[in-house]
């Protein structure tokens, strides 16, 4: 349990650090969901959710936090 929200939490810091890197909203809003989309396919296959439903909830959110930061 300890991993699996450890690793949660990792994913979260990362994707907020690195879908500020864009010029645009649109380059962050890619950039982060291909970074959350990477991300939650590796943990929902460690965790057993699903590669493919984890890359889906990772690369929303890392999209919508992508475009939401300045």
């Amino acid at each position: 349990m300890f991993r699996k929200l450890t690793s949660g939490l990792m994913l979260a810091v990362a994707i907020t650090a690195l879908s500020g890197c864009g010029d645009t909203y649109l380059s962050r809003g890619v950039t982060g969901g291909a970074i959350g989309a990477g991300g939650g396919a590796a943990i929902g296959a460690v965790t057993g959710v699903g590669a493919g439903k984890g890359a889906l909830i990772g690369g929303g959110v890392g999209a919508v936090t992508g475009v939401v930061t300045k």
